[in-house]
């Protein structure tokens, strides 16, 4: 069974299912999987601090959206010690002319997701971030493979 994971959105899921988010352009997709017990996680994360806002969506965020998505797997079956994540998307998908920081969306979404999950003692085994093009990722909960697929570059696996 395939688990759609919305925007600003998180779930967790185990072995036979997949967890799938579309349209990752500035935002960042983050997965965590047990390669053990078969269970994953997908965050798809639209800002990168929380701060700002008053009525969170614990998944809308990095710093809040990762803890959040490691209670769902750990719930699960998974252990933090055995938990690997994967990263995609964080695209710079305006033009920074004037080097305005509030345009670095992408960018600093994949400096929170890598200071959240660092926090975590997590570690990044592998990521397709950065460039000006969409995402669509999947996580195989079978496997813990993420594929990748852009209308630009085609299909990928990490």
């Amino acid at each position: 069974m395939i688990h759609k994971v919305g925007m600003a959105d998180a779930k967790a899921a185990k072995d036979g299912d997949s967890l799938r988010t579309l349209g990752l352009g500035s935002c960042v997709g983050i997965t965590l999987y047990d390669e053990l017990t078969k269970v994953g996680g997908m965050a798809h994360i639209m800002l990168p601090v929380s701060n700002v806002d008053k009525e969170v969506n614990p998944a809308k965020y990095a710093d809040t959206g990762i803890p959040y998505l490691l209670e769902m797997v750990l719930s699960l079956g998974a252990a933090k010690p055995r938990l690997k994540a994967k990263i995609a998307g964080g695209a710079q998908m305006f033009a920074n002319a004037h080097g305005l920081e509030v345009i670095r969306v992408g960018p600093r979404n994949v400096e929170a997701v890598q200071e959240a999950l660092g926090k975590l003692n997590i570690p990044i085994v592998a990521s397709a971030v950065g460039g000006n093009f969409g995402r669509t990722i999947e996580l195989d909960c079978t496997t813990g493979k993420l594929g990748i697929r852009t209308a630009q570059y085609g299909e990928s696996v990490i």
